[in-house]
């Protein structure tokens, strides 16, 4: 028995000293890359103003010009495109397959919205070059149908499996005597759903849509594929513009390590590092006002 307990208690704190030596091995990986990416961006207003990254739409590495804010406006267009869309119907999507459907469709729906998160991000873009982007030039006259609009349009589907996901997740985890009180003081199914349970769901839809938005901001395949990848402040939803992702797959290539041109391309990377903290942050803060 003292054999047992001493092995017992050995092993208990071999599996904690393990858990505890992977959290700061993930956390010291994580700040090193903060660390490398945050130096070398940093290292741009060496040679460019802080002013001139953050306010001016000129890029031109060439001339010694690294104005960001085209991709910059391009990111947070396409992101706010996306949401637009893609939030009411993932909404509307998990409202239909946590309170409408019947288990039998839900059975099916629920693999099926898992199976779209697992498409490639390529896949989706490859399509919307030969659908959406198409079908844009048809209807608005645009010479050649790239732009935000298409980059939205296609990002509005790759975020719908997460919002619909979490957001059924959250509506199906709600306590059942908020819909039976609901429906006992007379309100029909409709005013149940719409004026009781999203209300009652909401920080788990924020923290959806939120989630979603870090999805969108950070994808670059697809984006880069319907987006024009043009260095042109986007003045219309159908002029080819560019995005943060998108400019650093296109020019990474071509950029010695340790120029200025370089540098800001990591500094992009650490503009878009900051924003995936500042969601972060706020699906942290809507999780913990739902537990309230």
């Amino acid at each position: 028995m003292p054999q047992k307990k001493s092995w017992a208690y050995f092993n208990d704190h071999l599996v904690r000293y393990l858990f505890i030596s992977s959290a700061v091995l993930v956390s010291l990986v994580i700040l090193t890359i903060i660390w490398f990416v945050g130096q070398q961006g940093l290292a741009t207003f060496k040679e460019a103003s802080p002013l001139e990254f953050f306010t001016s739409t000129v890029w031109s590495p060439d001339t010694g010009k690294f104005g960001a804010l085209t991709f910059i406006a391009g990111s947070l267009g396409t992101t706010l495109i996306a949401i637009l869309l893609g939030a009411p119907l993932g909404l509307a999507g998990a409202v239909f397959m946590a309170k409408v459907a019947p288990a039998s469709l839900r059975a099916i729906l629920r693999p099926v919205t898992e199976l779209f998160a697992g498409i490639p991000s390529v896949v989706y873009g490859y399509v919307g070059i030969i659908v959406i982007v198409d079908l844009i030039r048809k209807l608005t006259g645009s010479p050649t149908g790239f732009g935000m609009l298409a980059a939205g349009l296609v990002l509005a589907i790759m975020i719908l499996p997460t919002i619909i996901s979490i957001s059924e997740d959250t509506l199906r985890a709600l306590p059942e005597m908020y819909e039976e009180a609901s429906l006992a003081l007379g309100a029909t199914r409709w005013q149940t759903i719409w004026r009781v349970l999203i209300p009652a769901a909401t920080p788990g839809i924020l923290t959806a849509v939120i989630l979603a938005m870090a999805r969108a901001i950070g994808e670059t395949m697809a984006v880069q594929m319907v987006i024009g990848n043009s260095p042109l402040f986007p003045t219309s939803l159908t002029n080819p513009t560019s995005t943060l992702t998108s400019n650093i797959v296109m020019e990474m290539g071509n950029t010695p390590f340790g120029s200025t041109w370089n540098n800001a391309l990591f500094m992009m990377s650490l503009v878009l590092l900051l924003i995936s903290l500042i969601l972060i942050i706020l699906v942290r803060t809507a999780a913990r006002k739902g537990n309230a």
